[in-house]
């Protein structure tokens, strides 16, 4: 049974996201692996502090190159479009969890490069939520 200022703590640190803010920012100094990583945390804060006043997105894991590496393993042949369980998929293990079950294309079962990596860096954004001002 937690005391009183146990859930307290638990509480602060859930209703500001501090726990996903640690995950992500620790998630980037392994994927970055920076030099000078303290600079590069600074960096990342001063970066969502801009774009807490809409002056740019927040930090992110994922850029186009990587969506890029991404649609190339899920459509070697370059068709220019995937399927619909592996667009759902691919999102889901870039983390997503509240996928757009309706994209342009799912009706035919072809969800374009374009479409897929406007989805991906939506849904990355939304993830980066951590970063919304509390």
């Amino acid at each position: 049974m937690a005391t009183q200022r146990e859930q307290d703590a638990a509480d602060y640190l859930k209703k500001h996201k501090i726990m996903e803010l640690m995950d992500n920012l620790t998630s980037m100094l392994f994927f970055y692996r920076p030099e000078k990583p303290r600079e590069f945390l600074i960096e990342q804060l001063e970066q969502l502090k801009i774009s807490q006043q809409g002056g740019m997105e927040g930090p992110n894991l994922f850029n186009n190159s990587n969506l890029d590496a991404v649609l190339g393993i899920l459509d070697p042949t370059n068709q220019r479009y995937i399927t619909f369980a592996q667009y759902k998929q691919a999102l889901t293990t870039l983390g997503i969890k509240d996928i757009n079950e309706c994209p342009e294309g799912v009706n035919e079962d072809r969800i374009s490069h374009e479409t897929f990596k406007t989805e991906a860096m939506q849904g990355l954004q939304r993830c980066s939520a951590t970063y919304e001002q509390q």
